[in-house]
């Protein structure tokens, strides 16, 4: 498996999929610093060295919509990486006839698909690592960010955790759609966890009636129990700023661009149903590729 995994990573770094989430990353981080810069600047105090309680609390506002903004589009990066790193693992290796090179060696098919997904998970997390502290050291630059060291890491394991996610199910597919069909399956099938979690944000300021919102309730339930990516960011800006502890001091039901709306966070039953799913996708992926021809 570690030879797998080795060769796992030398293949990505090789990628051009690698080299183009690196230019995005650079990109977005650019124009992240001047944006956090341009909102930090209202918060700062002119001609007081202590600043006041109510500066105080537009601080942290402004620290949670920038975080928020930043994690928020920093998703779409680590999704991006995530997908089309490994939507054709299996199917388009196969096609190549790479695999028949491969596995007629000595080597357990299982043992080839934990290394393969043990290669693109880690490279993945290390980049998260990377992309959340990045965001984490923009904002402190510029305004307040939390310093609770639990808060941090629980929010970091979530916001790194669409990573197996959406690579066990992107292998997962890879065992049952040709590398194109894939790709586009799991890119609508993120897609419509995205905008589940989007229409569940401002579907309370949007709506008034009853009948409605429970529609439309039932609906982004439905979509985020397809995909829970979502949902798991959600729960990490939730973490990150511990809303629960916080409420009352400031309304978290005001939404900016409905980025940090915080009336609907996913409970802990949610977290868990996201893992059993991470696993339950794993052990089908794992059994469909015990049980294909290549």
């Amino acid at each position: 498996m570690r030879i797998i995994m080795g060769m796992t990573w030398k293949e990505l770094i090789r990628k051009r999929v690698m080299v183009l989430t690196l230019i995005m990353t650079v990109v977005f981080l650019i124009g992240f610093w001047f944006i956090a810069g341009t909102i930090g600047q209202s918060s700062m105090s002119h001609g007081s060295s202590f600043p006041s309680g109510e500066e105080l609390l537009i601080r942290f506002t402004n620290g949670l919509f920038i975080l928020s903004f930043g994690f928020f589009f920093g998703a779409f990066v680590i999704a991006f990486l995530a997908i089309f790193s490994s939507f054709s693992a299996i199917s388009g290796e196969a096609e190549q006839g790479v695999m028949q090179a491969l596995l007629p060696r000595p080597i357990p098919r299982w043992k080839w698909y934990a290394g393969r997904w043990l290669g693109y998970v880690t490279l993945g997390i290390g980049y998260a690592l990377i992309l959340f502290v990045s965001i984490l050291l923009i904002t402190q630059a510029h305004t307040a960010i939390p310093r609770d060291g639990l808060a941090l890491f629980k929010s970091f394991l979530l916001f790194s955790s669409i990573v197996p996610l959406l690579i066990t199910v992107s292998m997962l597919g890879s065992g049952f759609f040709s590398a194109l069909g894939n790709g586009v399956f799991m890119t609508m099938l993120y897609g419509a966890g995205w905008l589940g979690g989007m229409i569940d944000k401002v579907s309370s300021s949007l709506l008034s009636k009853p009948e409605a919102l429970s529609t439309l309730n039932n609906m982004t339930g439905i979509m985020s129990l397809l995909m829970p990516v979502d949902g798991l960011q959600r729960r990490m800006t939730a973490e990150l700023f511990s809303i629960n502890e916080m409420n009352g001091m400031f309304n978290a039901s005001n939404s900016l661009f409905g980025l940090d709306n915080f009336t609907s966070v996913p409970s802990n039953s949610f977290i868990v149903y996201a893992i059993f799913y991470t696993l339950i996708a794993f052990l089908i992926g794992l059994y469909r590729f015990q049980r294909k021809d290549l």
